[in-house]
């Protein structure tokens, strides 16, 4: 219960604060143009332009969304839907919850395909849970939480405080700095966003024949990213000066 109470104090002093209404709307706006572009994009039946070749296996991804017909469609239209939703604010905390399973499901299919995009969109879902988080007194109601009575904390309306929470954005600095450490090593190899990109970090491989073979095996050969990190794995154990 003495926990309890006390993440509610600090949440109502959180609300209570502009710096953190500030931060709220810089999220639903940034969160709002992530999905605009890709969701016009859909909508227009146009391949989105990330300029991946359909061998790279986000490319071949997108390649074959594209293909889906109308489910491209009910995303795209979804997807700015959403983002209306969100710049609203009688229903940001609607499309907040829309957004959350999307945003997740790309995050995840980002890092499951070793993209690049795997910085930003931790960033997305990072920033998703913040408005979560921000409207957590009215979740809470639709989830199946006991009701407790309020104390009547934000019953009155007050006037915002105008201190600087620099803890928060100390944290918030530090986790953008974690997620940009983290994925620098997080795989000794990627496929990049080009034949060229990928060639180009060979040089700083621990063994750039393996991964120059990497490069090969993803965008000339054409094959499944698990089958070419597995001939990776592989020729990491062989002796750089035999691969050819």
């Amino acid at each position: 219960m003495y926990l309890s109470g006390r993440l509610n104090h600090i949440y109502h002093e959180a609300k209570g604060n502009k710096w953190f209404h500030y931060f709220d709307v810089f999220c639903r706006i940034m969160l709002a143009l992530g999905f605009i572009p890709s969701g016009m994009v859909k909508v227009m039946g146009e391949r989105f332009a990330s300029g991946l070749p359909v061998n790279n296996p986000m490319g071949h991804y997108l390649e074959a969304l594209h293909h889906t017909g109308y489910y491209y469609t009910f995303i795209g239209i979804s997807q700015l839907l959403i983002a209306l939703l969100l710049l609203i604010p009688r229903t940001t905390i609607l499309g907040a919850l829309l957004y959350f399973p999307i945003i997740l499901n790309i995050c995840i299919l980002a890092y499951a395909v070793r993209f690049e995009g795997t910085r930003i969109t931790t960033f997305m879902v990072l920033a998703n849970l913040y408005l979560l988080c921000w409207d957590y007194d009215r979740i809470k109601y639709i989830l199946t939480f006991n009701r407790v009575k309020e104390d009547g904390y934000l019953a009155t309306k007050r006037k915002l405080s105008g201190k600087f929470p620099f803890l928060f954005f100390g944290i918030v600095i530090a986790m953008i700095a974690a997620v940009v450490v983290i994925n620098q090593f997080l795989y000794d190899i990627r496929p990049g966003n080009s034949a060229e990109e990928c060639r180009n970090g060979c040089a700083g491989n621990s063994n750039p024949k393996a991964a120059e073979k990497f490069c090969d095996c993803i965008y000339y050969q054409g094959k499944p990213l698990d089958e070419c990190l597995n001939e990776y794995d592989k020729a990491k154990g062989t002796n750089p000066a035999t691969l050819k």
